[in-house]
């Protein structure tokens, strides 16, 4: 398991970019990117939701292999049981958050990817985004997804299959 953080995201993924390009762990070695950006607030779409707080945007986990979403649903399934949102999932959504983010650089490359996602709020991407709006509870149950979909990974005894061919919308 490799932790990184990188920078340099908002002027063109350019931490990742560097990193895809220069592993340190051969990149047909890896089995997954799971990348994680934005957990910690309730999205404007579900600030009115009864339950806000036990929901998770998950994009990518379909898109180039086949094992991947049935491996999300299943570790949620057994340990979170949060309802895990695709709304973003569709490479034709106008916000493009599946071309957005540093898990786009491993998918690129071939590396199957999940990214978790909490979704545009009232601060996103503004200097009010301060770390008191956080929600650190909610926070922690959305990371310990991410910590068990990557135990699952670390103790699958073969790669997951890189079987679906990366797609990318017209004209991009």
């Amino acid at each position: 398991i490799l932790f990184m953080t990188v920078s340099g995201e908002e002027k063109g993924l350019w931490g990742s970019e560097y990193y895809v390009n220069h592993p340190i762990y051969p990149l047909d070695k890896t089995t997954v990117d799971l990348n994680i950006d934005m957990i910690g607030r309730i999205g404007n779409e579900y600030l009115k939701d009864k339950d806000s707080a036990n929901y998770i945007y998950i994009i990518g986990d379909d898109k180039l292999s086949s094992d991947l979403a049935s491996i999300t649903d299943q570790v949620n399934k057994t340990y979170s049981k949060m309802k895990l949102d695709r709304k973003y999932n569709d490479i034709n959504d106008p916000n493009r958050f599946y071309f957005r983010s540093d898990h786009y650089n491993f998918a690129e490359k071939g590396v199957p990817i999940i990214f978790y996602f909490n979704g545009v709020h009232a601060d996103y991407h503004k200097p009010t985004d301060t770390p008191d709006k956080i929600n650190y509870p909610m926070m922690a149950k959305r990371a310990q997804l991410v910590f068990y979909t990557a135990m699952e990974m670390a103790n699958k005894q073969e790669m997951l299959k890189r079987d679906i061919k990366l797609e990318k919308p017209k004209g991009f």
